[in-house]
């Protein structure tokens, strides 16, 4: 079933980081003049033998390996090849172990999160249309939910493209194909010919996801060029081990690229968002004029930290692809329990049935008993739910004072 993805002991672990830290550059040890950097500041970061012998990830972070550029594709900077290696097998294994591609059938990156890799794709998509279609810059938009990440409305911005968002049920969340064919339809009378659409696998603020297909039959029926990005930055470590229906994955032909956040679900540290993409397409984003860097570079970020993509790969493989399915089966359980316990009380909220999110209208929960329990809301200014996500630390015995907070 898992093809990649193998359970590893913890002994296992060091010695397989300990032996690609050996096959990276040496910056004590070895004459290396010509790198923009070094290991860190040892004057404040220690390097005491002894106490980073059974710290692989602290080692990685003090010895500090570089992972410019996109190792997928075969050609990066040799100075720290033994760690990119770590890195290419966790974007393959989140390809093909989580989102059922074909081995070697996809490229990625570990990037600085999610926001970068939904603007990876957009960056990517964009000049993809401009110089296979010769497409004009106002003819290409994006096409996304009113759910959507704010990072869309960022990547519109920086990248000069209108975005259309379709409406969504304010009950439910959901999107149509009536709701999508009006928004593509209103694009198409302002110019628009090449559409970037980005579909959610569990939105930010609610955990909802988007039918695929009420995107591309009604694009389809227009007859109009899309590629199509899957934002499963919250849900790509999630919603795959809850619905084995899923039809979000690298197996439906309509799916170019998936956004991934590590530091989220698999709580790893910030700045491990995963970006992945099929074969043929992140060179539409390469920078010929980064000749200096090895291998050039097609991403959006440039330099990075190898040791995020350690924390990611140590993290998967110490908890291995049953661990990480009781993992999620547990969380599913006291998402459960919270729903009932609302439902008992006559508390109105919204929850996707695969999701770990429960969004609470903001008429039912009193300000004060939100912001003692940390709850998030929609919008700080005029709040209409507040959120409640469940995380390895939100156990049961943490939910019961919030639930007889709305008793009281």
């Amino acid at each position: 079933m898992f093809k990649i993805w193998v359970k590893k002991s913890q002994e296992e672990i060091k010695s397989i980081i300990f032996s690609a830290l050996e096959e990276n550059v040496n910056y004590s040890k070895q004459y290396i003049l010509g790198i923009p950097a070094s290991y860190l500041d040892d004057k404040v970061f220690s390097q005491d033998e002894f106490f980073l012998k059974d710290a692989p990830f602290i080692s990685a972070l003090v010895q500090n390996p570089n992972h410019i550029g996109c190792h997928s594709l075969g050609h990066s900077e040799s100075y720290f090849k033994g760690t990119q290696a770590i890195e290419k097998e966790l974007i393959e294994l989140c390809a093909v172990d989580i989102l059922g591609g074909q081995p070697l059938q996809q490229d990625g990156y570990v990037s600085s999160g999610g926001t970068e890799a939904n603007m990876q794709a957009i960056w990517i998509y964009r000049n993809y249309f401009m110089q296979k279609f010769a497409a004009k810059r106002d003819e290409i938009c994006i096409l996304c939910s009113e759910d959507s990440h704010y990072s869309m409305d960022k990547a519109a911005n920086i990248f000069v493209l209108d975005i259309f968002k379709v409406p969504v049920d304010q009950d439910n969340r959901a999107i149509t194909n009536e709701r999508v064919n009006q928004t593509a339809i209103e694009a198409i009378a302002k110019g628009k010919k090449y559409f970037i659409v980005i579909c959610n696998m569990m939105t930010t603020m609610f955990g909802s996801v988007d039918p695929i297909e009420n995107y591309t039959d009604e694009l389809d029926k227009l007859d109009c060029e899309f590629k199509l990005h899957v934002d499963a930055a919250f849900g790509g470590f999630y919603y795959p081990f809850t619905d084995s229906q899923n039809v979000m994955s690298f197996q439906n032909p309509a799916i170019t690229s998936f956004t991934l956040d590590a530091h989220k679900m698999a709580q790893a540290p910030y700045g491990t968002g995963i970006f992945l993409i099929r074969k043929n397409h992140i060179e539409y984003a390469n920078t010929e004029q980064a000749s200096y860097v090895e291998g050039e570079d097609c991403t959006l970020i440039g330099s990075r930290s190898g040791a995020n993509a350690i924390a990611v790969w140590m993290i998967l493989m110490k908890n291995g692809p049953f661990g990480w399915q009781e993992k999620v089966f547990i969380l599913q359980k006291r998402t459960e329990w919270l729903c009932s316990e609302l439902s008992k009380r006559n508390i109105q909220f919204y929850r996707y049935s695969k999701s770990n999110i429960v969004t609470i209208r903001s008429h039912n929960l009193e300000k004060e008993i939100a912001d003692e329990f940390g709850l998030v809301p929609d919008n700080h200014s005029e709040p209409q739910w507040y959120k409640i996500v469940i995380m390895e630390h939100v156990t049961i015995e943490k939910l019961i004072p919030f639930i007889n907070a709305l008793e009281s």
